[in-house]
């Protein structure tokens, strides 16, 4: 038996219209917020790995700032917890919980124009050598930082007119 439904495909084929013509744009397409917003938003400089891993997916999401119209500040707060023990009180697994706040400005009146919140946390195994656990608590706070940067731009792009 296939799954293929002819009847669920005109369906679709015929709901495209209203879709169409309810006001959705594509959000990169031609003058769009994120095209407005790529290579215009000068990111400030880190002051620790964190903070550096977090620019440099920021302006890999948002362009190099070539003609910087908009300043971008961000204050991380980052936290780690043991979320998993052993029956002799080990920690096996620890989470790395982060939050950043944003603050998107105009550069030349130093007006904020938007401001926000981003939280989400990644997690990383503590049951290997001393090696290989600083390699994984290195890779799930690069990791946080990825995802942060990721909601980040979601949201400068979901909010800019």
């Amino acid at each position: 038996m296939s799954s293929f439904n002819r009847r669920s495909v005109l369906l679709m084929a015929a709901g495209l219209p209203l879709v169409a013509g309810c006001g959705f744009e594509p959000v990169y397409g031609p003058d769009s917020a994120a095209t407005r917003l790529r290579n215009a938003i000068l990111v400030d400089a880190p002051s620790n790995a964190d903070q550096f891993e977090l620019v440099r997916q920021l302006e890999y999401r948002l362009g190099a700032a070539n003609n910087a119209r908009f300043g971008l500040s961000v204050a991380l707060d980052i936290s780690e917890e043991g979320v998993a023990l052993t029956s002799d009180n080990r920690t096996t697994r620890k989470e790395v919980i982060g939050e950043g706040t944003y603050a998107l400005r105009n550069l030349d009146s130093k007006e904020v124009l938007l401001t926000g919140k981003v939280d989400s946390f990644t997690g990383y195994s503590t049951t290997g050598s001393t090696v290989s656990e600083l390699a994984a608590r290195r890779d799930a706070r690069r990791r946080l930082m990825i995802i942060l940067a990721d909601r980040i731009t979601t949201e400068l792009i979901a909010q800019a007119d």
